[in-house]
């Protein structure tokens, strides 16, 4: 499977794609679960490509109940170098309005209840983190969001909320203090196991409300995020054609394709061997 070098995360609806053949799901077991679903792999103009559906066939996982971790292994196990991220957000900035893009470069974890790191029980690893996604997918994800018809804005801190409840009016205005640009509730820590799995990943978010501290504009419900993401689908799916199908001229060894280089601290003699079995597609060419 190490031809399958890109995956996309995101709704079901994103690989109803015309131009992608040669469709087959894939099951796959790791030794964090079962990801959210079976991933699709198909051909789309010439490059094998996997989308998994974040929360399920039929949207049935709320935010916190996401197998994060089961889903960033199981892309690392298929050979994933690079993922594009597809989320819904609402806006805290003015300039960032419905129906926009946003490729931030920066995030802000302010979720509770998540196991946001697969170095535990015996194998410490500390990732720099200081750019949270990998500029070179943000470039070329703004690059073809716009070619594909997109207002794109580059920039701007996301931050990522436990949900599955939206937020408050008092929540939301004090975010826009803390200078957050959007809000969502899926990023973290979705990002940051990308991270720990060396694999480059850039979020294509699209802005589908203000949230709820917006004094002229309704307050975000579930048909106002709906609406926007089904009228941004067909700008989603181009953007991903464009970004198969210019690989060649954005894609290549990144930074975060090195990130556990000297991020491991555990004395190698100390990590138990089951612990190396099992994150082997992680940390094997670190360890032999």
């Amino acid at each position: 499977m190490s031809d399958i070098e890109l995956a996309v995360i995101g709704g079901s609806g994103l690989y109803e794609i015309e131009a992608l053949t040669n469709r087959e799901e894939l099951t796959v077991d790791t030794p964090f679960g079962k990801p959210s679903d079976a991933i699709m792999v198909g051909t789309l103009y010439g490059r094998r490509v996997a989308f998994l559906p974040r929360h399920g066939r039929g949207h049935v996982l709320n935010p916190s109940e996401v197998p994060y971790r089961a889903n960033i292994f199981a892309l690392k196990t298929l050979g994933v170098r690079y993922i594009i991220s597809v989320s819904a957000c609402g806006s805290l900035r003015e300039d960032y309005a419905p129906g926009h893009i946003v490729v931030p470069d920066q995030l802000f974890d302010h979720t509770k209840n998540r196991q946001s790191s697969f170095f535990e029980k015996g194998l410490v690893a500390h990732v720099s983190l200081a750019c949270s996604f990998s500029p070179e997918m943000n470039r070329a994800i703004a690059h073809c969001c716009r070619a594909a018809g997109g207002t794109v804005h580059e920039g701007g801190t996301f931050i990522t909320i436990e949900g599955p409840r939206f937020s408050t009016k008092g929540e939301s205005v004090l975010y826009r203090q803390w200078g957050m640009s959007i809000i969502g509730m899926t990023t973290s820590p979705e990002a940051f196991l990308a991270a720990e799995a060396e694999i480059a990943y850039g979020v294509m978010a699209h802005v589908t409300d203000y949230d709820v501290w917006h004094e002229s504009e309704g307050p975000v419900t579930v048909d106002m995020v709906v609406q926007t993401l089904h009228k941004n689908t067909q700008i989603a799916q181009d953007a991903i054609g464009r970004l198969v199908r210019t690989m060649n001229e954005w894609a290549g060894d990144f930074p975060t394709h090195h990130t556990l280089k000297d991020a491991i601290i555990t004395n190698r003699s100390r990590i138990p061997a089951q612990l190396k079995q099992d994150l082997a597609p992680l940390v094997g060419k670190y360890l032999d």
